[in-house]
C-alpha cells in the first residue's frame, strides 16, 4: 500500500477501523490518522488502543455516512469491511466526497479464486460472485494487485479458533479437518483507486 500511496505526513483515514488494530501503524508517520467504526464497543475498544496517541482520533461512522468534512483525507484504508463489490456504490460516494485530489483509497478483501484458505472462503459464502466483484470494482475505476500471504499459528488451538471465526460452522469444522499444522496460505485483492 505505501508504495502506491503513502500516508507519511498525511492524513489517514481507516473505514471499518474495528478495534483500531491498524491504527498506531498507520499513525508512525501519518500526520492525522482517523478510524471510523460503526459499532460502539469496538470504537470504545480503539480508543482505549490509542489513546496515547496526539495524531489518533476514533469516531464512530459508516461508510455510507462518514463523519469527516468533504475532501479532508489524503489516504483512506478499507480491510474487509464493508467494500465487498456490488452494493457498496453509498460508500463509494462517499470516498468520492471525503477523499483529496492526489489521495488513494485502499480496500483489502479475501480472494477465492486462490489459495486455501480462499477454497475454503468459497465454499462458506457461495454468494461471493468473484467475476461479479472484479467487473464492479475495475467498471469503477479500481486497480487490482493479488496478493499471496499465510497465516502461521503457534499453536493448532488458535488456528482452529480463528478458522472458526472467519467461517460458517459446518464449513469451519470440514476445513479444520482436512487441514494438518498450524499454517494456511492465504490469497487477498488489494484494490486501490487514485482520486
Amino acid at each position: 500500500m505505501q508504495e502506491l500511496g503513502d500516508w507519511s505526513g498525511r492524513t489517514m483515514l481507516d473505514v471499518g477501523c474495528g478495534t483500531g488494530f491498524h491504527l498506531p501503524q498507520w499513525a508512525e508517520s501519518a500526520a492525522q490518522v482517523i478510524g471510523a467504526e460503526p459499532h460502539p464497543p469496538l470504537v470504545s475498544l480503539a480508543r482505549r488502543r490509542t489513546k496515547r496517541l496526539k495524531n489518533v482520533t476514533v469516531v464512530k461512522g459508516m461508510a455510507e455516512s462518514l463523519p469527516v468534512r468533504d475532501a479532508s483525507v489524503d489516504v483512506v484504508h478499507a480491510r474487509w469491511a464493508y467494500f465487498f463489490g456490488p452494493g457498496s456504490e453509498p460508500g463509494l460516494r462517499e470516498l468520492d466526497r471525503v477523499v483529496r485530489r492526489g489521495g488513494t483509497a485502499f480496500v483489502i478483501d479475501n480472494d477465492p479464486t486462490r489459495s486455501t484458505f480462499g477454497r475454503w472462503f468459497g465454499r462458506g459464502y457461495p454468494e461471493v460472485d468473484a467475476a461479479a466483484v472484479e467487473q464492479f470494482w475495475s467498471s469503477h475505476g479500481w486497480s487490482r494487485r493479488e496478493i499471496d500471504m499465510g497465516w502461521s499459528f503457534t499453536s493448532r488451538e488458535a488456528l482452529e479458533a480463528v478458522v472458526r471465526i472467519e467461517l460458517p460452522p459446518a464449513v469451519a469444522e470440514a476445513a479444520l479437518a482436512e487441514h494438518t499444522g498450524t499454517e494456511v496460505d492465504y490469497a487477498v485483492n488489494l484494490w486501490w483507486r487514485h482520486f
